[in-house]
């Protein structure tokens, strides 16, 4: 069994669910969405201008950081995998953008954001290729890992439509 970190549990309650609710965000209508975008402005404050190693680095952080919390949260708002917990979104937003840093920099900016969203919420909201069967994963691994796979995929989709669309 994969268990959270026990970190989290000597922090506040305050900390610990507004972190993983993003304040008020969790509490919005479609707080998914809202937390994508959160990932996105992420994206371009925190990893956009690091280098790719740093990236990773900052990414593996992000989602070890957000295990813990998520995992907490979880415990102390008393459900499983809630959708007001939208951190988990956050921190797969970043992954989706690897390899696409040469897109945006040639002037695609709008369409890789526009196809990246798009591509990650479906992902996300539909769970497809077995993406549905890690949410059975015990606390904040269980929270984090389908949406880190549907950053993956969505990586992936959107990689290969552009060199497509635009042959880079």
């Amino acid at each position: 069994m994969i268990r959270n970190p026990k970190w989290p549990r000597y922090w506040p309650t305050h900390v610990v669910v507004g972190l993983a609710t993003l304040g008020n965000i969790g509490k919005l209508k479609a707080p998914g969405t809202w937390g994508s975008a959160a990932g996105v402005l992420l994206y371009f404050l925190l990893f956009y201008l690091t280098s790719n190693f740093v990236g990773a680095i900052l990414i593996v952080a992000s989602c070890y950081f957000a295990i813990g919390i998520c995992g907490e949260a979880e415990k102390r708002l008393k459900k499983v995998d809630p959708g007001e917990i939208v951190l988990d979104e956050v921190v797969a937003i970043p992954i989706c953008f690897l390899g696409l840093k040469p897109y945006i920099a040639a002037g695609h900016g709008l369409v890789v954001i526009a196809a990246v969203f798009i591509a990650f919420r479906l992902f996300d909201i539909l769970k497809p290729f077995g993406i549905k069967k890690l949410q059975r994963y015990y606390g904040g691994f269980g929270v984090v890992a389908d949406d880190v796979v549907a950053g993956v995929a969505t990586c992936f989709v959107v990689n290969v439509a552009m060199r497509f669309w635009l042959g880079f």
